[in-house]
């Protein structure tokens, strides 16, 4: 098992969110509807799913759901290709919603970075290094 196909994110809002990831980041679906059941994304590598949390919870048979504010120990990153990208990005996340949590700034590892949240409370990382190589499904290569 060397691969993670879709990952999930439990929504409070289905629609907020799902506008904010469709129309606020760009991410492409088929889903045109106001009220549907999940939300997959159709990204260069690893699938990206939105569901009810109160669903998601009961599919896994939890009782008690997450809270939606604080950190939840989970990241999510967005690899760049330069500096002005991170910084796109990361307007572009602000203008559709999302909060700034750090301010992209040069780094310890060299890179540059910084993170949003969604409006569920899911960080992710913007970042940037000069030495990243990216594949044909502009999928970062980790040597």
């Amino acid at each position: 098992m060397n691969r993670i196909n879709i990952i999930t994110l439990g929504v409070n809002d289905l629609h907020r969110s799902l506008i904010f990831y469709r129309d606020g980041l760009g991410f492409e679906t088929s889903v045109n509807e106001k009220s549907p059941g999940i939300v997959f994304f159709n990204n260069k590598g690893t699938k990206l799913a939105l569901y009810p949390l109160v669903e998601l919870s009961k599919d896994i048979n939890q009782k008690e759901q997450l809270p939606s504010k604080g950190f939840s120990g989970i990241t999510f990153a967005y690899n760049a290709t330069s500096v002005e990208e991170v910084d796109e990005v990361m307007k572009q996340a602000e203008k559709a919603g999302g909060k700034i949590v750090k301010s992209p700034e040069y780094v310890f590892w060299g890179g540059y970075s910084g993170y949003f949240s969604d409006p569920d409370g899911y960080h992710w990382e913007v970042a940037y290094a000069a030495n990243w190589e990216f594949d044909n499904n502009e999928m970062l290569i980790i040597k």
